[in-house]
């Protein structure tokens, strides 16, 4: 047996043997409310699918038209030869979405965030990061070689603490905060970040996957939510979420957004977003700028199945978002909570460790606005059911 083969038998084993290996599940069907997984119907409570628009027909028609004039793939970078007459309209279109003087967008929000880090900060610099923030923050943040100095999550005060300690050390300084955390469903408090980071002397980025199509007028996100225009330097997005397409965004002022062209590594070193995705973005904005509706049932649905699971008596956290985790402690208990919903025709995966600390396990419960009344209805019925088996409720 090669060597490589010895010690990752072990280390799966050991993965197991802890609750901790992750049996990924297939899909046989568009994302919607319910799903084909495995071969069975299920009720869909784990896609980031907050608005529904990852099958809706004008995305579909959009991406179809799109290739029947511009083909596929863009065959090349964007700093080369791929950058299409699409890619300038969703630029345009995301920076008006955002309120901002320009935008540019990426393969994907992990490629987002790639691109910005190291493109604002270098060895010389530090970046101020909440402990919490994604990984794809993470790897960004090290990447660009800068010095790393964790805030606690959340906490504006620890911020302030770490920039009066810190900051003098360095030429430039970052603080980066995700905006709604993905596994928690918290919100940075971006008012008080914005304003330790402007007494600090440092830049201001966030990270707004899970805000945009959520928080904000019509979906605009989490600077618009607070009313931050003009405050936040950057903000990162992604079209995979809400968007329900895929494809990352920077956007903020047209000097910084014009140097992300210039050294944001995967705008010029990986090939641009396809064509049919561009289209499929396009039609996005169009939706969301012309009707709040979506937006709005969204929350409607939140509302309903937060409050209904409270009362049946699950821990869902610190959640203020549609992102639910139904907190359960140990990996274990997870991976059979989530395997008995699945058995009772709901979808809903267990997240552990590393992707959450160790004794922070939990099913995470992702709300869409393709839920119906009776869709949410009938998946509390059976966490109602699959809790008292289990002995998490009583």
């Amino acid at each position: 047996m090669p060597f490589v083969d010895t010690w990752v038998a072990e280390e799966l084993k050991n993965l197991k043997e802890a609750g901790l290996y992750n049996r990924i599940r297939t899909i046989g069907s568009p994302q919607g409310a319910w799903l084909q997984v495995d071969g069975r119907r299920v009720l869909n409570f784990c896609s980031n699918n907050y608005l529904g628009l990852a099958n809706h027909p004008r995305l579909a028609q959009a991406a179809q038209a799109a290739m029947a004039t511009h083909g596929i793939g863009p065959a090349a970078v964007r700093s080369i030869a791929g950058t299409m007459d699409l890619h300038m309209d969703l630029d345009r279109r995301m920076a008006a979405f955002k309120g901002v003087e320009a935008a540019v967008t990426f393969q994907s929000g992990f490629a987002a965030n790639l691109a910005v880090i190291p493109a604002l900060v270098g060895k010389e610099d530090v970046i101020f990061s909440d402990e919490l923030n994604h990984a794809s923050i993470i790897d960004g943040a090290r990447l660009s070689g800068a010095a790393i100095v964790r805030y606690k999550h959340c906490d504006p005060a620890s911020l302030a603490a770490v920039l009066t300690a810190e900051r003098s050390k360095y030429r430039r300084a970052l603080v980066v905060t995700d905006g709604v955390f993905s596994m928690d469903g918290d919100v940075a408090p971006l008012v008080e970040v914005y304003e330790a980071a402007n007494k600090g002397e440092a830049m201001l980025m966030v990270d707004d996957a899970h805000g945009e199509g959520v928080l904000g007028k019509g979906g605009r996100g989490i600077v618009d939510h607070f009313g931050l225009h003009g405050k936040v330097d950057v903000e990162v997005g992604t079209f995979s979420k809400a968007f329900g397409v895929v494809g990352g965004v920077a956007a903020g002022g047209a000097q910084l957004v014009d140097w992300l062209r210039q050294r944001g590594r995967p705008f010029l070193f990986s090939s641009a977003m396809t064509v049919p995705d561009v289209a499929a973005c396009l039609a996005a904005v169009d939706l969301l700028e012309g009707s709040t509706e979506l937006v709005e049932r969204l929350w409607s649905n939140t509302d309903l199945f937060k409050t209904e699971m409270k009362k049946l008596g699950f821990d869902t956290g610190r959640s203020v978002t549609p992102i639910t985790p139904v907190m359960l402690g140990e990996a274990r208990l997870a991976q059979d909570f989530s395997a008995a919903l699945f058995e009772a025709g709901v979808f809903a995966m267990a997240i552990t460790f590393p992707t959450v600390a160790k004794g922070a396990a939990r099913i995470r419960v992702m709300i869409s606005a393709a839920h119906s009344t009776d869709d949410l209805e009938q998946g509390l019925h059976i966490f109602s059911e699959v809790g008292r088996k289990l002995g998490v409720i009583g």
